[in-house]
């Protein structure tokens, strides 16, 4: 099982405006890298909101690099790859209005139907409701919400974790 379990954080209500990102790379079921970095959005504009759920602030990310000058990394952990995400519509959205920003072609990665949602997998296993929190909270699953690289790390155990049992009573 070789995938990439990505998220996102964003600085304020554009989907181009990322601030942080977490990538897990599972190889034959084993994580094998996690990668984690601050992103200074265009302008370096956030919404107090967005601060308030994952305390990411301008002064964070006053000096961190653009988007475009970490494309490379990114690019080599994502090309080819089958990409998993807790809100795949919201992870893929923002990774796609960042690379339109940055001027870079999104069909160049070769992942446009390779995403997997946990929310669309565990929603259909019984979960409800399926935050990640709550998914987490049921599997006894470490999570530090919103931030990037734990909501990687919990979306990567999920999916791996998504073919054990055929239901759990929900969890409301």
């Amino acid at each position: 099982m070789n995938f990439v379990a990505i998220d996102f954080e964003t600085a304020n209500g554009k989907r181009n405006s990322a601030c942080a990102v977490g990538i897990v790379t599972v190889k034959d079921g084993v994580v094998v890298d996690e990668y984690y970095t601050l992103i200074k959005p265009p302008g370096n504009d956030y919404h107090w909101g967005c601060i308030k759920v994952h305390g990411i602030k301008p002064a964070d990310t006053q000096n961190a690099k653009t988007f475009a000058q970490l494309y490379p990394e990114f690019e080599s952990r994502l090309k080819g790859q089958v990409c998993v995400a807790h809100n795949a519509p919201f992870d893929r959205g923002v990774l796609k209005s960042c690379m339109d920003s940055a001027l870079l072609d999104y069909d160049s990665l070769g992942i446009h139907d390779k995403w997997q949602c946990t929310v669309q997998i565990y929603r259909k296993k019984g979960y409800k409701p399926c935050k990640l929190s709550d998914c987490c909270e049921a599997l006894d699953i470490e999570l530090i919400h919103h931030q990037a690289l734990s909501d990687a790390q919990a979306c990567a155990q999920l999916y791996l974790r998504r073919d054990e049992g055929d239901y759990l009573p929900n969890i409301c």
